[in-house]
């Protein structure tokens, strides 16, 4: 994410059933086991995919539908759980039978009509439909569902999917997404992934949206509102960007967004191939969003920051992203630096290579002016999203390549993301492939630049 400036899927046989009264059958944990965040996502199984056919009514702010998730068991489940905020559910069945269901709060609890063994896939189709809200996310506020006189938005970090989808809501359960949205003639609804075919009937329009690559479940969005929209390829991917019908055609924000091919293929020299299967993004026309998204393929910016012109430095932070972050995610949210320090390092490189602002001199401004009380490593929840995870970050990152040296640095960033792709990686991965790559115990430099509370010395 960036702020404005001072602001294996899994296939197989239905699940195998056995009596409830079998003793090793358990329910499934209601928290993902982040310290952070412990009531985050959910255990016992991993979800291979979320399949959502979805109508969305913008006067009455009323949302309705199906979710297809399609998981596989890792424990002997009994029942388990989903989260899901202020929406209605109205059946549920799992596959095919009908299940119990109910609500605890923001979780949606499921008990199978029997127990579904370890290692078993299963698919669970929810019936549901209401009013969608947002959550009182601890760091950046209200999140989630954010309805407009014409349209809504859904976005939002740490957490954001459970306000309109049944989910699995923790970067460690990715998961691939298709969307189908029905919305009124006249309406856009923008989404991720490859644009499928758009069918209209009886007033009504549906667009159809793919992301084959899994994804943290807060990188999914769906942006609903009267939108320009353009459309072509890119090295031989869909490309699709958005901005308002309000702005010009000329404006900075699509002149901005136009750019997104050629920064990708900037990054891609440096980050190595790009990993998804489309590019874009979307200016989202809502005051509310004063912060940008790299929600995965396609980001999604609030139109505040191109209020003072073309801004094509947010452009390359969340462009950068899509390694770090979307391909590569998380973990735990502690290790969030990962995600922001790099895309940090990915502007100050963008801006030397397009404004010959050197690399070093990005870095020594940061460097001379930093409190360094903050710790990127392990910054809290207060500061999840603060100037340490992401400018003490960004220096870590520089710091790290000056300490191995460019040839080790390089063979590191573009390991790293083919290694991890498509998957989910921690702070002691990313140490110990810098030792791996370099033959250097890196041990006191990761203390004194991650979790160290005075300046290191440079």
């Amino acid at each position: 994410m960036a702020f404005l400036v001072g602001a294996c899927t899994s296939s197989g046989s239905p699940a195998v059933r056995a009596s409830a009264s079998s003793a090793s059958y358990a329910p499934g944990a209601p928290g993902a086991g982040d310290p952070y965040f412990p009531t985050y996502g959910n255990g016992g199984y991993d979800v291979a995919g979320y399949d959502l056919n979805l109508r969305y009514e913008p006067k009455k702010g009323y949302l309705s539908g199906t979710a297809t998730i399609a998981a596989t068991a890792t424990q002997d489940l009994s029942r388990f759980d989903f989260d899901l905020a202020r929406l209605k559910v109205s059946a549920v069945t799992v596959d095919g039978r009908k299940a119990t269901a109910a609500a605890d709060g923001n979780e949606l609890v499921v008990t199978p009509a029997a127990g579904i063994r370890n290692g078993t896939a299963f698919t669970v189709v929810v019936t549901y439909a209401g009013t969608p809200g947002q959550l009182a996310n601890e760091t950046l506020g209200d999140g989630g569902w954010l309805r407009s006189d014409t349209g809504a938005v859904a976005l939002g970090q740490p957490e954001s999917a459970s306000t309109w989808f049944p989910v699995n809501d923790h970067p460690s359960d990715k998961a691939t997404f298709k969307l189908a949205m029905t919305v009124p003639d006249g309406l856009e609804a923008l989404s991720i992934g490859v644009p499928g075919p758009r069918t209209s009937a009886g007033g009504w329009t549906t667009w159809r949206w793919t992301e084959s690559s899994p994804l943290a479940s807060y990188l999914s969005t769906v942006i609903i509102g009267q939108y320009r929209v353009t459309t072509g390829t890119h090295a031989g991917k869909p490309m699709v960007t958005a901005v308002p019908e309000s702005v010009a055609a000329d404006s900075a924000e699509a002149k901005s967004l136009a750019r997104t091919g050629e920064i990708t293929d900037f990054l891609a020299t440096k980050f190595g191939p790009y990993p998804f299967d489309s590019y874009g993004g979307i200016v989202v026309e809502d005051a509310r969003i004063r912060y940008a998204l790299e929600t995965q393929s396609r980001p999604a910016y609030g139109r505040a920051f191109f209020s003072g012109g073309e801004n094509d430095t947010v452009v390359a932070h969340e462009l950068a992203h899509q390694w770090f972050g979307d391909s590569v995610a998380l973990e735990k949210w502690q290790d969030i630096w990962l995600n922001e320090g790099f895309a940090t390092y990915a502007e100050w490189l963008w801006q030397e290579h397009d404004l010959d602002v050197p690399l070093k001199d990005s870095f020594d401004r940061t460097y001379r002016s930093f409190d360094w009380a903050q710790a990127p490593g392990n910054p809290g929840v207060a500061h999840l999203f603060g100037s340490a995870v992401y400018d003490r970050g960004g220096m870590t990152v520089y710091a790290l390549r000056k300490t191995i040296g460019d040839k080790a640095f390089a063979k590191l960033l573009t390991t790293w993301t083919s290694q991890h792709r498509n998957g989910n990686a921690n702070t002691a991965d990313l140490i110990a492939l810098a030792e791996k790559v370099s033959g250097k115990n890196l041990d006191a430099f990761f203390q004194a630049w991650l979790y160290g509370t005075k300046k290191p010395t440079y």
